[in-house]
C-alpha cells in the first residue's frame, strides 16, 4: 500500500515517471515541485516501494547520492547495481 504525505506522493509520482535507464537529480525534481532538494531526498528515503517507485534513478548533482535512507555502503552498492542493470553509465 502506498501511503505518505501529500508532498511525498508528489515526489513519488515524479520518480515513477523517470524512464528506465535514465536519471534525474534531486534538484531537478525540487525545481519542478518548487521546493528544495533536501525534502525531495527525504521523500526518496521514505519510499517503501523502491523497485515500483524507482528512487535509485534519483541522483545528486555531484554524484550518486544516497539510497534507502542512508543505508550505508551496502545500500549504495544496490543503487549502483540497479543503475548499471538499467544501462546507466556511472562515473
Amino acid at each position: 500500500e502506498l501511503s505518505g504525505t501529500a508532498f511525498q506522493c508528489k515526489v513519488w509520482n515524479k520518480i515513477a515517471a523517470i524512464p528506465r535507464g535514465r536519471t534525474v537529480t534531486y534538484n531537478d525534481i525540487a525545481r519542478v515541485l518548487r521546493t528544495a532538494p533536501r525534502p525531495v531526498g527525504g521523500a526518496c528515503g521514505a519510499n517503501r516501494l523502491p523497485i515500483v517507485i524507482p528512487c535509485h534513478r534519483v541522483v545528486s548533482a555531484s554524484g550518486i547520492g544516497g539510497f534507502m535512507r542512508g543505508g550505508g555502503e551496502q545500500a549504495l552498492g544496490i543503487k549502483r547495481w540497479l543503475l548499471r542493470h538499467e544501462g546507466v553509465a556511472l562515473s
